[in-house]
């Protein structure tokens, strides 16, 4: 990457059953926040983006959603630009306020992700919209792929996602002889985590043996393997290095180091060196100028803890079929080699899902600012956020990999 970008402040607001609260009101709590963080005033935003998925299908809100959501706060006349890219969006908004900054249109910009997913009344729109993250115009192709990878059929009480997600869990469990027990190790880890987070929506401890005895979703999955529906928000101000001076220096910003996007491509199912996932980290630490040795705390897109393993391999941080003997020495947990999900990841923190990106942010900026607390990775410097969502062909429709650094 070319001149610096910086996160100046940030937020996340609790995520959870929100059942009060509206995408407004989550809007203004995150937004409010990451102005005091970084020191700035409505007047100094510049310009904006707006992510959200779900407010259109479930609400009938769409096509302005960010003008309106931001309107309220005063943040009127500036660009404002609505973003929806599956759960990647919020760190496509990063992105996209990233190549604005570059290209010289302005210093200071706000980055915004915000979702309201829990409608107990509308659980038919609910499930709509998950299913609408795949091809709908090719149901028998995605259900012909989840049969070709040893999955069920999909089921009727569940997201078509964790049928996909069980199907490529199974096939890496006959290519590489991952377990039950590994997927249950990394919910388990990630679940204890989420006690130390405050902002979780889910802060009660499990052992493996518990992940293993929770409610069977489907095979090889239980609940406490999979992301919950959540409401939440997160922003950040992003800025150049003349909007930091702006903003009086910001007194802990965060510097941007690489953020590559990429989308679904026509690989073979069994070409796993091709993973969205994969080009996008080694898009990502191109830019930043690093390999995965040099990465001291990252968060990863569990949707489901088998996501986990998959990302964990495209980041380079563990070779194929060796992630389930990392797991048992404790290297991705706090206090290990290179701490996973501190902040207990999607399956505990929840997973709303126009805020998921920006959210792993705030994760990762608290723990290169030296302020996690009680889950605070020591000394940590790099980090990296790993992104995705939607379904195409054989892999996720859309990924960011983001690496950040400590800027000072």
């Amino acid at each position: 990457m070319t001149s610096d970008v910086f996160i100046a402040g940030i937020s996340m607001t609790r995520f959870g059953k929100r059942l009060d609260d509206s995408v407004k009101s989550l809007t203004a709590e995150a937004v409010t926040a990451a102005l005091a963080d970084a020191g700035a005033e409505v007047g100094d935003i510049e310009a904006a983006w707006f992510s959200n998925t779900r407010q259109p299908m479930l609400e009938g809100q769409n096509t302005v959603r960010g003008q309106i959501a931001l309107r309220p706060l005063g943040l009127t006349g500036i660009p404002i630009v609505n973003v929806e890219n599956a759960c990647a969006s919020g760190s496509t908004a990063l992105l996209s306020a990233i190549h604005w900054i570059r290209a010289g249109a302005g210093d200071i910009a706000l980055i915004v992700g915000v979702e309201k997913m829990v409608w107990p009344d509308r659980l038919e729109r609910v499930a709509a919209a998950f299913a609408g993250g795949t091809d709908i115009h090719d149901r028998e192709g995605v259900v012909a792929y989840i049969r070709s990878m040893g999955g069920e059929d999909p089921g009727p009480d569940r997201s078509l996602f964790m049928d996909l997600y069980a199907a490529q869990a199974r096939a890496h469990m006959v290519r590489h002889g991952t377990t039950l027990e590994d997927f249950a190790r990394i919910a388990a880890k990630n679940h204890t985590a989420g006690t130390l987070n405050d902002r979780a929506q889910y802060r009660t401890p499990m052992t493996m043996e518990q992940v293993m005895a929770d409610k069977a979703v489907v095979f090889p999955f239980t609940r406490a393997m999979c992301a919950p529906v959540s409401d939440g928000a997160a922003a950040a101000v992003i800025c150049s290095a003349a909007g930091l001076a702006r903003l009086g220096g910001a007194s802990r910003p965060v510097r941007v180091r690489g953020c590559a996007l990429v989308s679904a491509s026509n690989r073979p199912a069994n070409d796993f060196d091709n993973h969205i996932g994969k080009r996008a980290a080694t898009r990502a630490y191109e830019q930043a100028g690093i390999g995965p040795d040099a990465v001291d705390v990252v968060e990863v897109h569990d949707a489901t803890s088998y996501a986990e393993v998959q990302q964990i391999e495209n980041l380079g941080l563990a070779e194929p079929g060796t992630v389930g003997a990392r797991l048992k020495a404790g290297d991705f947990a706090l206090g290990g080699r290179t701490p996973v999900n501190p902040s207990g990841g999607l399956v505990s923190k929840g997973h709303p899902v126009g805020a998921t990106g920006i959210a792993q942010l705030f994760e990762l900026t608290t723990q290169l600012r030296n302020e996690a607390g009680p889950r605070q990775v020591e000394g940590a410097r790099i980090a990296v956020a790993e992104n995705g969502g939607g379904f195409l062909g054989v892999e996720e429709a859309a990924t960011v990999v983001t690496v950040l650094e400590r800027a000072a």
